[in-house]
C-alpha cells in the first residue's frame, strides 16, 4: 500500500495486488517487469508533473484498475498492453512532443477485457496526435462507455478487436477532431447513444449538437 506519498520519479510495480491512493507520481506508473504484469489499483492520485511533456504513457500497462486518476503532461494517458484493465472516473490532459502520436488511451498488443468508463480524455491543442480513444491492437472484449472525449485526428478509434466491443453513452466535443470524429469497425461493434456536445472551460456540457453516428 502506498497512501499519500509523493514520488519525484517513476513508480515501477513488481508485486501483485498493490494499491496506490491519494498520491502524486511525477513520472509514470508501470507494472510490466520481465514477462509479467503485476496487478495494481491506483485511485484518487495524480500522475505527471504540472509542466513539461513526458513522451511515455502515464499509467500502464496490464492488470490494473485506475479510478479518479489525473494524468497530466504525458503524451499518452493510459497504456493497455495486457489484459484486465479498468479505467473509471479519470481525466487525461494530453501533451505531445514531435513524433509522439499521442493518445488518451492506447492499446499496444493488448489482451482481454478493457473497460473505459466515465472518463475525460482531452487532446485539443496538441499537434502530434492520434486519438483520445485508440484501441486498435487485436484486443478482445472492449467496453467504452460514458466518456467525454475531445481532439485527435479521429476522436474514437476502436478496431481490430476480437470478442465484443461496446461503444455507448459517450460524448464528443463537436468539431474538435482533425479528420473525422470516428474511425472504427462499425459493422462489428455495438454503437448507441453517442452524442456531439459543446462544453465550457470546466468540461461541463453546455449543449447537445446532435447524435454521433459511427463511421468507417
Amino acid at each position: 500500500m502506498l497512501d499519500g506519498v509523493h514520488i519525484a520519479g517513476n513508480l515501477l510495480i513488481t508485486a501483485y495486488n498493490v494499491t496506490v491512493r491519494n498520491s502524486q507520481i511525477d513520472g509514470w506508473v508501470d507494472d510490466q517487469y520481465g514477462n509479467a504484469y503485476y496487478s495494481y489499483t491506483i485511485t484518487d492520485s495524480t500522475v505527471g508533473k504540472p509542466t513539461g511533456c513526458d513522451s511515455l504513457p502515464g499509467v500502464g500497462q496490464g492488470s490494473y484498475t485506475a479510478r479518479g486518476v489525473l494524468v497530466q503532461n504525458h503524451s499518452h494517458g493510459f497504456q493497455a498492453d495486457g489484459s484486465d484493465i479498468a479505467i473509471h472516473d479519470s481525466f487525461a490532459l494530453i501533451c505531445s512532443n514531435p513524433g509522439d502520436h499521442s493518445d488518451g488511451i492506447q492499446s499496444y498488443g493488448a489482451g482481454n477485457n478493457i473497460v473505459l468508463d466515465h472518463n475525460t480524455l482531452d487532446e485539443r491543442g496538441v499537434t502530434d496526435i492520434t486519438a483520445p480513444i485508440f484501441l486498435t491492437d487485436q484486443q478482445n472484449n472492449v467496453t467504452v462507455t460514458n466518456n467525454l472525449v475531445a481532439g485527435g485526428t479521429y476522436s474514437i478509434q476502436v478496431k481490430h478487436f476480437g470478442g465484443t466491443a461496446v461503444v455507448t453513452g459517450n460524448r464528443m466535443v463537436d468539431k474538435s477532431w482533425v479528420y473525422a470524429p470516428v474511425e472504427s469497425e462499425c459493422s462489428r461493434l455495438t454503437w448507441s447513444d453517442n452524442t456531439l456536445v459543446t462544453i465550457d472551460a470546466n468540461y461541463a456540457v453546455t449543449g447537445t449538437v446532435g447524435s454521433l453516428p459511427c463511421a468507417t
